[in-house]
């Protein structure tokens, strides 16, 4: 063995002691370069989270403050869940039942209401935490002590398309990116090889790709659908357009075609959308091994099955999506949704479609949370429930019924740093309006990027002439709710 320019014989000790100094370095390099990428400034020159335009999109980055959560497991209820069914107690309108709304209606509603309505269902206390919850949630009422309620949610739309928009985007107007969309791009993601933000079995009603689209972000922070709604979810898969073709045929393919693309760029001086294309088609080819050892469950144990209520009929759906959506947690991914859609809309058949859907999905949220917590995840992970408005305390459909409220209705969240066993906030005594420590759609928008450590004035993207956000220009974190 030689060294330099210089021929002497060096014994394998030697060389080792000799280079073990320059090991070190080359692996130093390694983390100090993958820090800088973490790192870095925005272009305007404020530091904190990197500008994602300079580093491979999906690289995880750091926070602009310490963060309380890494990621977010979102339960919709798509249709809107009845507050005052479920976890919103309110003794007056038990005893009122049949009178009239002491207060004034909202000057615009979804449509006529008439007198009030008991709830049909009974409510006891739960927990250290004296939590009230409707008979329709016994599991979810035996894991009340994680749970942080927020009982004065609030919006401004009464129909389903724009309500499901300002919940998932911000705005019920206009084509934004959505919520998931946005803290993908804020913080990347742990896993390069599987999406940042995957959605499962979502909705194609009510706004469809739109409340899970990047809009103007850049493509890499699309929401990936694994499945759809109306598909079980074991039938559930990410689709890609090549899937069969062999793997070096894909590779070949794929050079040529970025090959082309990048010259193509070049003459045209750019192109965001383009660059986008090329990291999806890489992502896709890299998920094709990544992807199915996430969502194979066959190794979960039957003792995990049974704690989601995937062995039994009525929980087996929404079961399966909450145990991948622990599978896709566990693996690195940093926004995760699903969908129980779209069911909890009961302007009539109110006893039947409440009792209906909270059974197919509380055992399998109760799970979930259990689950993480055994695992030690659920600390860092925040997990969110709750549906586009609430319902009405009024009635509809001959009593068996209530209206859309977006007055007045209740989320509750878990670990992330929201202080566990606890209520915030509160509606009127019938609960139809948000009355004390209000909550906007815009504020709880910030309190998420707050827990997860991104200050949402900064999380901001340029287009069209003037810098976007999540919160618009509204929003203030409430941190009474933090733990």
């Amino acid at each position: 063995m030689f060294c330099g320019h210089r021929q002497s014989a060096v014994t394998r000790r030697a060389m080792l002691q000799s280079c073990a100094s320059g090991f070190g370095q080359v692996a130093l390099l390694g983390l100090l370069g993958d820090e800088l990428l973490r790192r870095g400034v925005w272009a305007d020159g404020r530091p904190g989270l990197v500008d994602p335009s300079r580093v491979a999109p999906l690289a995880p980055r750091l926070p602009h403050v310490p963060a309380r959560a890494k990621r977010v497991i979102f339960l919709f209820m798509h249709g809107g869940p009845s507050q005052v069914d479920t976890f919103d107690y309110k003794p007056l309108l038990q005893r009122d039942h049949g009178k009239p709304f002491p207060q004034a209606k909202p000057r615009v509603q979804f449509a006529e209401t008439g007198n009030l309505l008991a709830s049909p269902w009974s409510f006891r206390q739960y927990g250290q935490s004296g939590a009230w919850v409707s008979e329709l949630f016994p599991n979810v009422a035996r894991v009340v002590d994680e749970l942080c309620f927020v009982k004065s949610l609030h919006g401004s739309n009464p129909a389903h398309g724009a309500a499901l928009l300002k919940i998932h985007t911000g705005s019920e107007n206009f084509v934004r990116p959505s919520m998931g969309s946005w803290i993908t791009y804020g913080l990347g993601s742990e896993n390069q090889d599987l999406p940042g933000f995957i959605t499962i079995s979502p909705t194609l009603g009510h706004g469809g790709v739109n409340n899970y689209s990047s809009a103007f972000l850049p493509a890499a922070y699309h929401g990936t659908p694994f499945g759809k709604t109306g598909i079980p979810s074991d039938q559930a898969q990410f689709d890609h357009m090549m899937a069969g073709v062999p793997g070096d045929v894909q590779r070949a393919q794929l050079d040529l075609l970025k090959q082309l693309n990048r010259e193509h760029m070049e003459r045209s001086g750019g192109g965001a959308a383009l660059e986008g294309r090329i990291e999806a088609f890489e992502l896709a080819f890299r998920m094709q091994a990544a992807a199915p050892w996430v969502t194979d469950t066959k190794g979960e144990s039957a003792a995990t099955l049974k704690l989601y209520g995937i062995d039994q009929k009525n929980t087996e759906d929404f079961g399966r999506q909450c145990m991948l959506a622990r599978r896709f947690a566990e693996a690195g991914v940093r926004f995760i949704q699903c969908t129980h859609s779209y069911k909890w809309d009961q302007h009539g058949d109110l006893r039947k479609g409440h009792t209906q859907n909270a059974s197919e999905v509380d055992l399998p949220i109760a799970g979930l949370i259990r689950d993480l917590k055994s695992r030690g995840m659920l600390e860092e992970t925040l997990v969110l429930w709750g549906g586009e408005f609430g319902r009405t305390p009024a009635s509809q459909g001959g009593e068996d019924g209530r209206d859309h409220n977006p007055h007045g209705f209740t989320w509750f969240m878990a670990g992330g740093g929201v202080k566990p066993g606890f209520s915030y906030g509160a509606t009127d005594d019938y609960g139809w309006y948000a009355e004390r420590d209000k909550v906007h759609v815009h504020d709880m928008h910030a309190t998420i990027l707050a827990l997860l450590g991104i200050d949402h004035e900064q999380l901001t993207y340029r287009h069209a002439g003037r810098d976007h956000r999540l919160t618009d220009v509204h929003g203030s974190i409430v941190r009474g709710i933090m733990g």
